[in-house]
């Protein structure tokens, strides 16, 4: 998977739970009917919002964004779907490489090694992100809601 088509399809999920997530808001405390929306939708947006957030990361790395792209690309996941307009800025300005840049080219310190072995073994590396957004949702859940 090209680094365009993950980014592009995280942003959007990451979008998509923000819409489910207001959705559940909405019937929480306008209708007040119920507070599953909230309960289920709240769960599945921090679990997209991580995995935002680690792609957005990943992609800092293997595209050498500058560190204010990553901090705009970090702060497009808190309101609600600018992920979606931030994800098609950085592609009209190429920001999103068609390939992974360090496929090909040597990694640079341990950030660069790392970013490298995730992109180089895509089924290890899917992995290694299934289990590092889980262990942030754990963490998240331990933390607690946010106030």
């Amino acid at each position: 998977m090209s680094p365009t088509r993950l980014y592009r399809l995280v942003a959007r999920a990451e979008a998509v739970t923000w819409a489910l997530l207001l959705t559940g808001m909405f019937l929480k405390y306008v209708t007040e009917t119920t507070e599953l929306g909230v309960q289920v939708f709240g769960m599945v947006h921090g679990v997209v919002f991580i995995a935002y957030c680690l792609t957005t990361v990943l992609l800092w790395v293997d595209q050498s964004w500058s560190t204010g792209r990553l901090v705009a690309g970090l702060a497009a996941a808190v309101p609600p779907f600018a992920t979606i307009p931030f994800e098609l800025s950085a592609e009209r300005r190429s920001l999103l490489g068609d390939s992974w840049r360090l496929r090909s080219q040597a990694p640079h310190g341990l950030v660069e090694r790392l970013a490298a072995w995730l992109v180089r073994r895509p089924a290890q590396g899917a992995l290694a992100g299934v289990v590092a957004v889980a262990g942030l949702t754990a963490v998240a859940l331990v933390l607690g809601p946010p106030a």
